[in-house]
């Protein structure tokens, strides 16, 4: 009765950890940056608020002005690094 909902229901925990990995995702990008444009109240406010991605994407899209295409090649760009210092 009392038992952790998530082992009760593996598709709610299932849908909790593809949630949290796009959250992390988003918020890592959008914190990043808000660094590299020395954006310190964004930085500070990226960090802090827990929106699920929706205020990261918001800033990054509208604020930051990039586009898709520059999203998805800082995106390559950086998982072809981590591949890269593993080799």
């Amino acid at each position: 009765m009392y038992g952790n909902p998530f082992l009760m229901n593996p598709t709610m925990g299932v849908s909790m950890l593809i949630l949290t990995i796009w959250a992390i995702v988003w918020k890592i990008y959008a914190v990043w940056l808000a660094a590299k444009r020395d954006q310190k109240k964004w930085f500070v406010a990226l960090l802090i608020l827990n929106t699920i991605g929706i205020l990261e994407i918001f800033y990054i899209f509208k604020i930051a002005q990039k586009n898709w295409s520059e999203v998805k090649q800082d995106f390559h760009d950086a998982f072809s690094s981590i591949s890269e210092k593993k080799s």
